[in-house]
């Protein structure tokens, strides 16, 4: 088995306010999975992506990567400049890189075209609905060619069909990069989708309550949603969060 690209060790996290977020979290992110962070609101997910991508430092124990940090953060919203045009936001991790501008606009207008806009480079980000938004984000997130991407519940505002469908380019997207992706939802149904691996958190302060493998084979299309094999899942992981919510 491949080593961990990230090992949490042990980690708590108290914010200054007194807030426990984590207590004793202990996981390993091995590369290429596609991992899932499932919990109640408040149970500390994003917290862990916070410290994975070193924006918060845990109160105790550890957090280790394999190499220097490489990865690109999906926030909950799009987080987009209003004033820029599409391409201009995709570019904007390469020019703070200090790469060169004609390999830097190939590289943003070939991920522009790996999310389906590469006829929006020059609109601006209010004449793009919300799923289209959302696809430059995971753009500009995707454009440094990180080995890791942290996603942060980031379809949750969208309707259902638009969801739907970002899942599914998602997974497109994650089998063609081979990049590993940490996902957190509060859906069981979308977890089990998308996932090789889930793993349930209790409520705050969070623990890992369980680690579910998804052993469900890759593509993954429409009719996976209506299999016994994914309703078999659902079931599984739908339990192991109501027993961690009870706990």
């Amino acid at each position: 088995m491949a080593l961990p690209i990230v090992t949490l060790d042990r980690v708590r996290k108290r914010f200054a306010n007194g807030t426990e977020a984590l207590d004793d979290v202990s996981l390993a992110i091995r590369p290429g999975e596609f991992l899932s962070l499932l919990g109640p609101s408040g149970c500390g997910k994003s917290t862990v992506l916070r410290l994975i991508a070193g924006l918060t430092p845990p109160s105790a124990g550890t957090v280790a990567w394999d190499e220097g940090r490489d990865l690109g953060f999906v926030f909950q919203e799009p987080t987009l400049m209003p004033w820029a045009r599409v391409l201009a936001n995709v570019l904007l991790p390469l020019r703070l890189a200090g790469m060169q501008r004609q390999p830097a606009e190939a590289r943003a207008r070939a991920t522009l075209a790996l999310v389906g806009l590469e006829d929006f480079d020059r609109a601006f980000p209010r004449q793009l609905s919300g799923g289209m938004k959302m696809r430059v984000s995971i753009a500009r997130a995707l454009v440094t060619e990180p080995r890791l991407l942290l996603m942060d519940e980031p379809f949750a505002a969208l309707d259902e069909i638009t969801r739907l469908k970002l899942n599914d380019d998602l997974l497109t997207l994650w089998q063609r990069q081979r990049f590993t992706a940490v996902f957190v939802t509060h859906s069981v149904f979308e977890s089990v989708y998308l996932s090789s691996r889930i793993l349930v958190m209790s409520a705050r302060p969070g623990r890992i309550a369980a680690d579910i493998a998804i052993d469900a084979p890759y593509p993954r299309h429409a009719g996976f949603r209506l299999s016994p094999d994914y309703a078999r899942h659902c079931a599984e992981v739908s339990a192991a969060l109501v027993q961690a919510m009870a706990a």
